[in-house]
């Protein structure tokens, strides 16, 4: 991860070059001689960009102390296995969660009566799926 933070700070220097090189080419036209903007907004950003993910990436690797097990060349496959989170294979609530959100789309897109229906049916189907394991078979 930290070569990954090494190559967007290249990158971020790269975009602000550019950006530098393409204000002073447009001021440099006979033809205009004035900045053109949106090239110069768009490649600048380009470079603000590049600096908000290498400044993240950066802090990231610092805070997990070294290399990631994928970054080692002698790291076995099992080294990168983690916890994933829990989920319920047998819940059939986000199934239903998305028809409700395909039906408040579609009303969206039709008729608003359609997305009353869709979101009526998304909030139970949220709460369903937030409390499931408090009901029934599987309640803690």
């Amino acid at each position: 991860m930290g070569t990954n933070a090494r190559l967007f700070w290249i990158l971020a220097g790269f975009f602000f070059l550019a950006d530098a090189i393409y204000i002073m080419w447009s001021l440099l036209d006979t033809s205009h001689a004035q900045v053109e903007w949106v090239g110069a907004v768009a490649i600048g950003l380009s470079g603000a960009l590049a600096v908000l993910i290498a400044f993240y990436l950066g802090r990231i690797h610092s805070s997990q102390g070294g290399e990631l097990p994928e970054d080692r060349i002698d790291a076995n496959i099992d080294d990168g296995d983690a916890e994933q989170g829990h989920f319920s294979p047998w819940s059939w609530w986000p199934i239903v969660l998305a028809a409700a959100a395909a039906i408040t789309v579609l009303g969206l897109a039709i008729g608003p009566w359609i997305s009353f229906i869709g979101v009526s049916i998304l909030i139970v189907a949220l709460v369903g799926w937030v409390y499931e394991y408090y009901r029934g078979y599987f309640a803690r």
